[in-house]
């Protein structure tokens, strides 16, 4: 999949299909994150309930495969994750999304998906499908804004950073946290990011660039169409090539990989050599709207 050898990748998986025993589908017993739902059965015409067992990231990044599925199958249900209902509701409206309930969830439909195993069961390269394929309504922010997210998740510590690194960042151009958190930045909005997704969206959609480390809020600027700039670490995970500074993902978003494991400092350097290229291609007047200002965010705009 990274080396966009994508006949060899569904080859691989149509052989693991194959050796799969069938009485450990959506295997009970095992994680979520763990199990394989889908196996092998016919979708077109039928109906059809994909489960999104995977993180928020990974639900919104498959999400794009929502609309080639529902052109074929009879019906789309989505179980989503409850913060994501609204977004992924719209990426088509032919599609039912409903929360998912981890104590409870839905019986089997005729034909069960995870939603990761998309690309497989349809073919369907990355760029396939329309692009920007979520919405939200950009909130009433300044003009000229960057968002900041350092934060990933808790499982893989190696992917976030020091918020201290985004220093010359915050102190050169206006922007915000995109993190649920108080931040040390000098950022309009210091008590942090509402945690609400539909607030979050909204301050997304309404950022001139987003610079995030490899967490939901790169694949939620992506698919929102914002331009992303993302930090990775030198061996980053099997969706972003370590080698590229584009990705097929996300036509929107710019690869910053470290040369060697740990060098946040190296990218860091990067990314503000390369935005002050970028304001410097600025019209006077895109310079005063990019000026200094220093003001807050009031809490409403927040959400």
């Amino acid at each position: 999949m990274r080396a966009g050898d994508y006949p060899r990748a569904w080859a691989l998986s149509a052989r693991d299909m194959a050796q799969r025993d069938p009485a450990t589908r959506d295997d009970p017993s095992l994680p979520y994150h763990l199990r394989w739902v889908w196996d092998g059965r016919s979708f077109d015409g039928y109906d059809v309930l994909v489960r999104c067992y995977h993180g928020l990231g990974d639900t919104i990044q498959f999400a794009r495969f929502l609309p080639i599925l529902a052109r074929r199958a009879a019906s789309v249900t989505v179980e989503a994750p409850a913060r994501l209902r609204d977004l992924i509701a719209s990426v088509d409206a032919g599609i039912n999304v409903v929360p998912f309930d981890h104590a409870h969830p839905l019986p089997p439909a005729a034909c069960d998906i995870e939603i990761t195993e998309l690309p497989f069961a349809l073919r369907a390269r990355p760029e396939t499908g329309i692009f920007p394929y979520v919405k939200a309504s950009a909130a009433a922010l300044p003009a000229g804004i960057t968002g900041l997210c350092h934060q990933g998740g808790d499982w893989d510590p190696a992917r976030s950073l020091d918020p201290a690194l985004f220093a010359p960042v915050a102190a050169a151009h206006r922007c915000i946290t995109l993190v649920a958190e108080p931040s040390p930045l000098p950022v309009l909005n210091p008590s942090g990011c509402a945690f609400a997704m539909d607030a979050t969206a909204s301050l997304v959609a309404a950022c001139d660039l987003v610079i995030t480390v490899d967490t939901m809020i790169a694949h939620l600027a992506g698919a929102l169409g914002r331009p992303t700039w993302l930090l990775l670490k030198a061996e980053p995970d099997w969706r972003w090539n370590p080698a590229a500074t584009d990705t097929p993902w996300y036509p929107n978003m710019r690869l910053y990989v470290q040369r060697t494991p740990g060098d946040w400092a190296g990218v860091i350097a990067r990314v503000v050599r390369d935005l002050a290229d970028r304001t410097s291609t600025f019209t006077n007047d895109e310079r005063l709207a990019h000026g200094e200002y220093r003001g807050t965010i009031s809490s409403r705009v927040l959400g």
